[in-house]
């Protein structure tokens, strides 16, 4: 869905191959290793455990599409996914992989991962080569156009992209890091939602919205289609841009849910000790947020990006993670000036934190679907990150390392760390 290419004339339209049909394909492998850490005063049901420990994650995704009509195409994206995150992805609101998700059973499971129909509406007669890509037909696309999405998809290819930080099978890993953390953005357990999606682009600028289901419980396989009840708003604005002849980008976002959603007050107020946020849920509860994303290439071999983010922390968590705000920051560096063109170096970090309720919440004894240790002496959680990618076959195979470093896992500065995680990854493309 990224829009990259070169500027076709009339004249060279003839020459263009369109194709009727796409076939793509990606496995990634994560393991990972945790250090031991403490020593720790107490451990809860939802925290990271002090123990080092090693898991591993395994998704493997065909995507498949085919031309209808001008200007439209369907495409389908069966995922088989497995394995576990740390401490079965709980303790940590950055967690550290994301190619993990927060189900109990660590066994592959095939699933639908998007099924969906495009339609681009052309708004001007020049036109852009496309090439063929995972959900995306070789051919020519309109340089301004009106594009309209419906199906179930994963709604953060479509909002929050940087080029330097949004694909944790090839870039940063983090949560916290391939997306604004506060953006509760609309999923089920694995990341996706059915969706209807408005795009209007133009090449210095775009403006998107997006109108999702909401799961029936937080963080739940099941999607609720009392629509009119809950659902989900996303709305962005992308402005392109240069600085000195570099490329550049500046994305801010909004957002609004509402549904079925438990109030942290509440369920303070109705059980001081060790309350449970799940008991109060009702509907018409909301959860809103902004959110602010940008970037820059410095030179030749560098990019820079930085993303910011708030909701309002009021009502519960219901399908990303447990943050309430977030800054990041990072460097991206290619391999050309050492002959590697293909490899990346990366270096990032994110801080997080909560509002008050959510902490106020956490501090007696409530849990979340990712947090709990049992109590909290309350911090804002660090995370850095720095990878190394290598290209052993350009287009076909990776292999990446990456290292980790947390301080305040969860929040706690009862159980401050620091935490130390190794990762390797493998990732192949067809």
């Amino acid at each position: 869905l990224f829009l990259l290419g070169f500027h076709v004339s009339a004249q060279s339209l003839d020459t263009i191959r369109t194709a009727r049909l796409t076939l793509h394909g990606q496995t990634t492998v994560i393991s990972q290793h945790k250090l031991n850490f403490g020593p720790v005063p107490y451990t809860g049901d939802n925290s990271l455990h002090p123990e080092a420990e090693t898991q591993t994650s395994l998704t493997s995704t065909i995507f498949a599409g085919a031309r209808l009509w001008r200007g439209a195409a369907v495409y389908f994206n069966p995922e088989i996914a497995g394995g576990s995150g740390l401490s079965q992805a709980l303790g940590l609101a950055d967690a550290p992989n994301g190619e993990t998700f927060r189900i109990g059973d660590p066994s592959p499971k095939l699933y639908v991962a998007r099924l969906f129909i495009q339609q681009i509406i052309a708004c001007s007669s020049s036109v852009s080569r496309q090439e063929s890509d995972a959900n995306q037909l070789e051919g020519t696309i309109p340089d301004r156009y009106v594009s309209i999405t419906v199906g179930k998809v994963g709604i953060a290819d479509f909002f929050d992209h940087n080029s330097y930080s949004h694909d944790p099978r090839t870039q940063f890993m983090c949560w916290g890091l391939m997306d604004n953390g506060a953006w509760d953005y609309p999923a089920n357990t694995r990341g996706y939602a059915p969706s209807v999606v408005l795009e209007w682009i133009k090449p210095d600028q775009a403006w998107r919205l997006g109108i999702s289901l909401l799961p029936k419980t937080a963080n739940g396989p099941q999607m609720n289609w009392q629509i009119q009840r809950s659902n989900s708003t996303s709305l962005e604005y992308t402005r392109n841009f240069a600085v000195m002849g570099k490329p550049g980008a500046l994305r801010l976002m909004a957002f609004y849910n509402t549904t079925n959603m438990g109030d942290y007050r509440k369920a303070l107020g109705d059980a001081p000790i060790n309350p449970n946020v799940a008991d109060t849920r009702a509907y018409g509860r909301n959860k809103y947020g902004f959110a602010f994303n940008a970037e820059q290439q410095l030179g030749a071999y560098l990019g820079a990006f930085a993303r910011a983010s708030w909701n309002d922390g009021k009502h519960e968590t219901w399908c990303f993670t447990e943050i309430d705000h977030s800054a990041s920051a990072g460097i991206s560096l290619n391999g050309q000036r050492w002959k590697r063109p293909d490899d990346h170096f990366g270096m990032a970090g994110v801080v997080s934190g909560l509002s008050k309720p959510h902490r106020d919440y956490l501090q007696a004894g409530g849990k979340g679907f990712m947090l709990g240790d049992g109590s909290l002496k309350y911090k804002a959680e660090y995370l850095m990150e720095t990878y190394y990618s290598c290209a052993l076959r350009k287009d076909h195979f990776y292999i990446s390392g990456a290292y980790q470093l947390v301080y305040n896992p969860g929040y706690n500065g009862d159980r401050s760390g620091p935490v130390h995680i190794f990762s390797f990854r493998l990732h192949s493309l067809f």
